[in-house]
């Protein structure tokens, strides 16, 4: 099975505008020449790759083809920088990243890449505990991830750990520990989560109380705001140290447990190809993590009590 260059850049077309019609139309081509090309490449593969929707979306099968498809592209675009042809189209690099690590470190980690390289990305917010699946789809080339297992095809090196803290507003502990913190008294006291997925405060809850989280919930799926509501008295949280230390600081934040802190590995997971962009990138992600992560808790192995899904 061997798949032409113009079927791949088809293919990407399909995927990336969501129809065959907007192919089409991207390739100056007629729609039934889209649908031939997709044709061929399927009875080449022996299988559906493609499923007629809309959005059209990829087969278990056409997520293969999806990955060889990208990384065609992106060392299309590696040459043609090499080869100083300015003129030719230079995809963005497509990186999945948990929503704390893009609120914290890793805009940084974007503005360290030179400027001369003229680098685009796309940045693709999930869970750090799902963004390897997006790796394996073929839709992003990149993760911040908490998996240290490499998915097929990608290389893994480990970044440090993100530290949080559980705090809430001086008034809201007043309020609901009047006499000073107490794990008996927290299952009344509301807290704040991400989304449906975050874990962290059921895992804190757990490692205090013994029990899993039964209280109210507020659930703010934005980490400038999920900090905004803490901040407010709407419930405890955690937060990144980065997010609470003024806070601790000035007095407006307090921990629930001084000195508890829940950390989260992170690992750096990239194609494993022939990539001077991703090279780059690489470089820069690593060296911004190492100022900005804890990694002496990428060393430690944390109990299971203080390990999360996070946002």
């Amino acid at each position: 099975m061997a798949f032409q260059t113009e079927q791949l850049r088809t293919f990407l077309a399909v995927l990336d505008l969501g129809t065959f019609d907007a192919a089409a139309g991207h390739l100056h081509v007629t729609a039934s020449a889209i649908s031939q090309r997709i044709k061929a490449m399927e009875q080449a593969a022996g299988r559906v790759l493609l499923q007629r929707t809309t959005p059209v979306t990829p087969t278990a099968a056409g997520a293969v083809v999806h990955k060889l498809a990208r990384q065609l592209r992106q060392l299309e675009a590696d040459a043609a920088a090499e080869l100083g042809m300015t003129g030719a189209n230079q995809s963005a690099i497509a990186v999945v990243v948990n929503a704390d690590s893009l609120a914290t470190w890793f805009m940084d980690a974007l503005a360290a890449v030179p400027p001369t390289e003229h680098m685009t990305f796309e940045i693709v917010r999930a869970d750090e505990h799902h963004s390897v699946n997006l790796l394996r789809s073929g839709e992003v080339m990149a993760a911040v991830t908490a998996s240290a297992e490499p998915a097929q095809g990608c290389s893994v090196v480990p970044l440090g750990a993100m530290n949080y803290r559980a705090v809430a507003s001086a008034d809201f502990m007043r309020h609901w520990f009047p006499q000073g913190f107490c794990a008996e008294l927290l299952a009344a006291a509301p807290a704040v989560q991400f989304d449906r997925s975050d874990t962290l405060q059921s895992n804190f809850f757990a490692a205090i109380t013994g029990n899993p989280l039964s209280g109210a919930e507020h659930f703010i799926p934005d980490t400038i705001q999920f900090a905004r509501a803490v901040e407010l008295g709407l419930g405890w949280g955690l937060m990144p140290e980065a997010h609470c230390r003024a806070g601790l600081d000035s007095g407006a934040l307090l921990e629930l447990v001084p000195g508890h802190v829940s950390s989260i590995k992170l690992y750096w997971q990239r194609w494993k190809i022939n990539s001077a962009a991703l090279d780059m990138l690489s470089h820069a992600v690593r060296t911004t993590a190492a100022a900005a992560l804890d990694p002496g808790a990428a060393l430690r192995r944390p109990s299971a009590s203080t390990q999360g899904s996070t946002p």
